[in-house]
């Protein structure tokens, strides 16, 4: 059960990511560029404030570093960029659709085969995803968009992989955000993008980066040590269907009966692939 809700908390972490992300560029107060380099800003000193008041210190030489700085600088440029040109939605369903391949994948290579029941679980969730976030009408991808958001789900599967191996959650996220912080800065500042930020659109990167983003990255950490790479995948699909719902709680957005048939699936999909069945 305390895994059940450590899990539920960070997924929602990460779903207020998108919340945060969606107020501050959606209202003006910030454009994609600047959010992104104070997001990973506000990570690092929280993170690393936190490391060193319990009296830590930052793995910063150590070699997880290429794998999990890498990979996490890799998904916020990727993401950061890519939603200058996507949209929203088919945005989501490219960058979820990626992790699950990518992770499963990896731990297929690896000699750990996911389950048929896992594999179907993933399809039906992933359906769900799909269902809910296909956009209506003609679909204009947009080819560098879709090339970055596929970069970035890249990033993020292999972020959630290497997670098992950190030691000590709290100092390998904190050092991976130091690390990222001016691999990620000096690749969004030379895309040329505009540096515009309001009082409301630093605050709200701010704790995006150092509560959301910082926090509910260190505890995913610390959840991954439990959870198969296969469940980890999973799971991580309810993110979306939070976002949305806590969009028409928080921001008033529209519901609708798509929106529910496709969260039943997404649930319905990761309870499959997550829960076992108890042996007769």
């Amino acid at each position: 059960m305390r895994l059940l809700l450590l899990t539920s908390l960070t997924m929602c972490a990460f779903a207020a990511n998108s919340i945060l992300n969606r107020l501050a560029i959606d209202s003006g107060a910030s454009d994609p560029t600047a959010f992104a380099v104070v997001r990973v800003l506000a990570g690092a000193v929280v993170l690393a404030g936190l490391v060193f008041l319990r009296g830590g210190h930052l793995p910063l030489f150590n070699r997880r570093r290429i794998s999990g700085a890498g990979s996490l600088s890799l998904y916020m440029i990727g993401f950061s960029l890519a939603y200058l040109t996507l949209d929203a939605g088919l945005g989501a369903l490219i960058l979820f659709a990626v992790v699950q391949i990518t992770m499963f994948t990896v731990v297929s290579v690896t000699g750990v085969m996911p389950t048929g029941r896992q594999i179907a679980g993933a399809a039906i969730a992933l359906l769900g995803l799909a269902y809910v976030l296909w956009p209506s009408g003609e679909i204009r991808v947009n080819l560098t968009g879709a090339a970055l958001m596929i970069a970035a789900g890249v990033g993020w599967g292999i972020y959630s992989l290497v997670g098992k191996s950190e030691p000590d959650a709290l100092s390998g996220t904190a050092a991976n955000f130091v690390v990222a912080l001016p691999v990620t800065s000096l690749a969004l500042v030379a895309t040329g993008g505009a540096w515009q930020m309001t009082a409301s659109g630093y605050f709200l990167a701010a704790l995006s980066g150092g509560v959301t983003s910082g926090m509910g990255y260190a505890l995913w950490y610390r959840v991954l040590r439990q959870l198969t790479p296969t469940t980890a995948a999973v799971v991580q699909l309810s993110v979306p269907i939070i976002a949305i719902v806590a969009g028409i709680i928080l921001l008033g957005e529209a519901a609708s009966l798509r929106l529910f048939l496709g969260a039943a699936l997404v649930l319905g999909g990761i309870a499959l692939a997550v829960l076992r069945t108890t042996p007769r």
